[in-house]
């Protein structure tokens, strides 16, 4: 019995983690990678894009530029995607 307990604790946090990698927007998906662009194409103007600053790569030769974009309220849920770079490197969910 307690193995079963602990591979269905297992078996959600696994989901909780591929949850946090993608974000559906109706019937479209965007995932962790995907340029603005394509999030733009896919879910729409956000209900506000903010610019965030600016991170450097690894290296520190290059810096990115920071913004977060949020879409909702869907059903009291908020959705905040940071991209850096122009890519999608961050998604949130959080009920107001």
């Amino acid at each position: 019995m307690k193995a079963l307990a602990c591979a269905f604790a297992a078996s959600l946090l696994l989901a909780s983690q591929a949850n946090a990698s993608t974000f559906r927007c109706e019937s479209k998906l965007v995932s962790l990678g995907d340029r603005s662009v394509e999030v733009q194409r896919k879910c729409g103007d956000p209900a506000s894009r903010d610019f965030i600053g600016y991170s450097e790569t690894a290296s520190g030769r290059q810096e990115m530029q920071v913004e977060e974009w949020v879409y909702g309220p869907t059903n009291g849920m908020y959705h905040y995607l940071r991209f850096v770079g122009g890519r999608l490197s961050e998604i949130d969910s959080k009920r107001n």
